[in-house]
């Protein structure tokens, strides 16, 4: 290990903290909650901009774990773990929304045309068992190419394109026309909810489709369900936030208050040849599509896994957003993190393993029983002394070791001498 990554007690250029760490003692996670709770949630549809009913099931568990809530208008649910201090406070998000289809359009064979919700690839849709919510019943149906029959179109099956345009839903009911769509009463803009297929194996291997982020929902839960009967109290007031359009783009932006300093996202990362990721244990993502994430959240994060022997890796995510970027974007002025579980073929048939949940999930607890990062920084807008070092925060755990100078160039008494 380089003398730069060692970490290293509060030197004179940053305050110490008193104030006690998370344990490094193994946290006993109820891993048979945790499962529990994604196999509820899987079996929900929540396309994004139809989780009504997902949200009812999870305010009925946040009933059931005594945490008090709050929702927004849309229906995204902020919970709150108590904690000493309450301002500034912290917030964890994950979202509950998945993707999903629309009906685009009844066509004159009966079937339905579909438009994707979010951003997935048709070839994942091809095949999948879905539900139709019209405005009066529900439906059970199935997704297929326009040329699904190789007794009928040989070799044309395989050529054809594999876009959404090439897709329809077949509906389980006697339907030939557009006339027996209508008699169903199914019409343009009926939301289209795909099965998970969810099947969790003994060896702790987890397949489904939405654990996009179904699974961060659930090791929220985990966490939260374990500080409650631990009864920890917390330093400082701790947010679950649930949001409800992160598949869409606007996520996290409507439900912070102006009182969070700090916001760690709870979503899945990719494993994929070039990418770091792993089904095993937390990955911490230092940047996505949207830039890096913050320098002295996310190392205390690191820390934190450090100190808990919490097995992790880090990765960077090129064509990747989470609820922390609708967050910024939407004006506030916070500190982001990104954590999380390793995915394979993520928006697609997605797999991961129990052992990355539980790893997450560990860290959630050790977070919220750390301090913030800043506490100095109270106020949106301060002074310049109490603008943090790059390298310096109000945490022990967290303190790096010192550079001589972040300056680009040397100073002059270290240049070259100029030529005579």
């Amino acid at each position: 290990m380089s003398k730069k990554n060692v970490t290293k007690a509060p030197t004179k250029s940053g305050p110490s903290n008193k104030e006690p760490t998370a344990s490094a003692q193994p946290l006993a996670v109820d891993e048979d909650y945790l499962q529990r709770m994604l196999l509820k949630m899987l079996s929900i549809h929540s396309p994004s901009g139809y989780t009504d009913p997902i949200i009812r099931e999870l305010c009925h568990e946040l009933d059931q774990l005594g945490l008090k809530y709050e929702m927004t208008r849309r229906g995204a649910v902020r919970a709150t773990l108590p904690g000493r201090a309450y301002s500034p406070d912290r917030a964890i998000v994950a979202h509950v929304d998945t993707l999903g289809a629309m009906v685009k359009c009844l066509k004159p064979n009966g079937r339905l045309q579909l438009v994707s919700v979010g951003t997935w690839s048709a070839r994942f849709a091809e095949g999948a068992r879905v539900s139709v919510y019209t405005d009066e019943t529900v439906y059970r149906g199935t997704i297929l190419p326009l040329k699904a029959s190789g007794h009928v179109y040989n070799e044309e099956v395989d050529t054809q394109p594999g876009t959404w345009d090439n897709l329809e839903l077949r509906l389980d009911q006697d339907s030939a026309s557009q006339e027996d769509l209508e008699k169903l009463g199914c019409q343009i803009g009926d939301f289209v909810g795909v099965d998970s297929q969810a099947e969790f194996l003994a060896n702790g291997y987890l397949n489904a489709r939405h654990l996009d982020d179904k699974a961060g929902v659930a090791t929220m839960l985990a966490a939260a369900k374990y500080l409650n009967e631990h009864q920890i109290e917390l330093p400082v007031e701790c947010h679950l936030l649930f949001t409800i359009s992160e598949e869409v783009g606007s996520g996290a932006s409507a439900i912070l208050h102006g009182d969070v300093a700090e916001l760690v996202s709870i979503d899945n990362g990719t494993c994929a040849p070039g990418q770091n990721s792993q089904e095993r244990g937390a990955t911490i993502a230092m940047a996505d599509s949207t830039g890096p994430f913050d320098f002295h959240l996310t190392h205390h994060l690191l820390n934190l896994c450090k100190k808990n022997e919490i097995a992790h890796q880090r990765d960077i995510f090129k064509y990747y957003r989470c609820d922390s970027a609708s967050a910024l974007e939407a004006g506030n002025d916070i500190r982001t993190a990104l954590v999380t579980f390793g995915l394979d073929a993520s928006h697609g048939y997605e797999r991961t393993h129990l052992d990355a949940l539980t790893a997450v999930t560990r860290l959630i607890i050790a977070y919220a029983q750390s301090p913030l990062i800043y506490k100095k920084q109270k106020k949106v807008l301060t002074s310049i002394k109490d603008f943090p070092e790059v390298r310096v925060t109000d945490v022990e755990l967290t303190q790096l070791e010192q550079t001589e100078s972040t300056a680009q160039v040397p100073p002059p008494e270290r240049l070259a001498p100029k030529a005579k």
